[in-house]
């Protein structure tokens, strides 16, 4: 294997869904087809590094001209509860049930000693700031219910309080050592509409 398509084949297969095989037949087609298929993405690639950037407010994927985001601009949203998720994906998957009009803040990550994702590089302090400034009466955890969700669950209900927010997690429904980004809507709707405090 010549070297540039050995490593892009590495560079497709760092994500998530690309195994071996997967990134090696997508390399080639790549290589292949550059008109059709490469060159549309080099141009998306660069688009998306050069026109997606994090909202200053909640951290859910914004453009720079947009910045507070639609979601925290929204006049029409609940302005007492605040979703807490992991990472901005999961606001795609929590909006797509329908079930949640409340405000959002995305952490970045989740506690995890064996990625050394400690609290210092999550968004904890920006999620008390805003709890207090913005008044929210309640925050919902929307977290993953695997080990490392609930030790950031855990530590972010002890942040909280004091705030005067009630805690709540989200409820039955998700599996054990499960993500929200892998909940079809409706099992995601459940765990929302029947969300337990913390």
């Amino acid at each position: 294997m010549i070297a540039p398509i050995a490593e892009l084949e590495r560079c497709l297969a760092r994500l998530p869904g690309f195994g071996r095989r997967s990134s090696a037949r997508a390399a080639l087609a790549l290589v292949r087809e550059k008109v059709r298929l490469m060159e549309p993405l080099q141009r998306a690639l660069t688009e998306a590094r050069d026109g997606v950037k994090p909202c200053s407010r909640c951290g859910a994927f914004t453009t720079p001209d947009r910045d507070p985001c639609d979601l925290c601009t929204d006049s029409t949203r609940d302005g007492e509860v605040l979703c807490v998720v992991e990472d901005p994906s999961d606001i795609a998957s929590i909006e797509a049930t329908g079930a949640f009009r409340g405000r959002y803040h995305a952490l970045g990550g989740k506690l995890s000693p064996s990625h050394r994702m400690g609290p210092e590089r999550l968004r904890f302090p920006e999620l008390v700031d805003r709890v207090v400034r913005e008044g929210f009466s309640e925050v919902l955890l929307a977290l993953s219910t695997d080990m490392e969700g609930d030790a950031t669950a855990g530590y972010a209900a002890e942040m909280l309080r004091g705030t005067g927010a009630k805690v709540t997690r989200l409820a039955f429904g998700l599996p054990a050592d499960s993500g929200i980004a892998y909940s079809d809507p409706l099992t995601l709707k459940r765990a929302i509409v029947h969300r337990i405090p913390q």
